[in-house]
């Protein structure tokens, strides 16, 4: 078989870590295996999602293609939209462009720093077959769904928003008490959500300061998921836990979040690292480094 050698951009979002290929030129058709096995921490590149820049027909900047590192392909990531936010914006000199996802038309702004991107998500959507969930409820502020024993469950009554992903956010005192690992799965593929979840635990641990732990659908546990900081910011006005202004507190680092109140839309601003560039052989999967980004790492090594 004939190599077609490709190359690549290592990015990430407070960690949230990306594979990102320029299809614009020429369009770029991975399997699904084929995906998984790139995404690979231990023989692959390794990554989050892994997102293809394609033309949009729409007319707008860039349509971003969003595959998890099992393969699935979903429709919104908002780390991912700040980081191709900033290579469209580089590459045109502009200081706004607008991404198609699957999700909906996105725009992201430069902000203050050279590497730090604001993303405006849109509308949060909160009814019950919006999420979507498998039965209705009234109030998503609060959904019943527990794990563990019935009169002293481990985790319960999460609320429940869609940021052009699900997601499920479970209010705790200590984020790092519970086994996300263990639980996160069990309740990502729960019944309640025909289209599986992210999980999120959160505490607000001083005015305005929330730390977030996600368990990422079809990723696992990540360093930083910036749909699940947005819905989680979200979740927090609605309950009265937060102000239209919070920052959220990954293991990756720290994101603002603004839900604006003049017409409903959530923005996130955080920090873009370019890790390497790099380039894959589609033939056989094998790849290497080319070139240190902003961030140096180990060279051919996943980080």
């Amino acid at each position: 078989m004939a190599s077609d050698v490709r190359p690549f951009l290592k990015m990430n979002g407070l960690g949230n870590d990306f594979v990102v290929w320029d299809a614009r030129q020429k369009p770029l058709q991975l399997a699904k295996d084929q995906i998984a096995q790139l995404g690979d921490r231990g023989h692959g590149i390794g990554f989050d999602q892994m997102i293809t820049v394609e033309r949009s027909a729409y007319g707008v900047d860039a349509f971003m293609r969003i595959h998890n590192c099992d393969g699935s392909q979903v429709d919104a990531c908002g780390n991912a939209t700040r980081c191709i936010g900033r290579l469209l914006m580089e590459e045109a000199g502009k200081d706004m462009v607008t991404i198609e996802t699957n999700a909906g038309l996105l725009h992201a702004f430069d902000a203050d720093g050279p590497r730090t991107v604001t993303v405006d998500m849109g509308v949060p959507r909160l009814e019950w077959d919006q999420i979507p969930l498998a039965e209705e409820f009234a109030d998503t502020r609060a959904i019943e769904l527990q794990i563990g024993p019935i009169d002293e469950p481990i985790l319960h009554t999460p609320a429940v928003v869609n940021m052009g992903n699900p997601h499920a956010i479970f209010w705790v005192d200590d984020v790092e008490a519970y086994d996300l690992a263990r639980v996160g799965p069990l309740l990502e593929h729960h019944p309640i959500f025909p289209e599986g979840a992210n999980i999120s635990l959160a505490h607000v641990f001083d005015e305005n300061q929330i730390r977030l732990k996600v368990w990422e659908r079809g990723a696992g546990l990540t360093l930083a998921c910036g749909t699940a900081a947005c819905a989680t910011a979200v979740a927090a006005v609605r309950d009265n836990k937060a102000g239209r202004k919070t920052t959220i507190h990954l293991p990756g680092g720290p994101i603002d979040i603004e839900w604006r109140e003049s017409d409903g839309h959530v923005l996130m601003t955080g920090l873009t690292e370019i890790e390497f560039e790099g380039e894959v052989d589609l033939a056989t999967l094998s790849w290497r480094r080319t070139e240190d980004g902003d961030v140096p790492v180990e060279a051919g090594a996943a980080s």
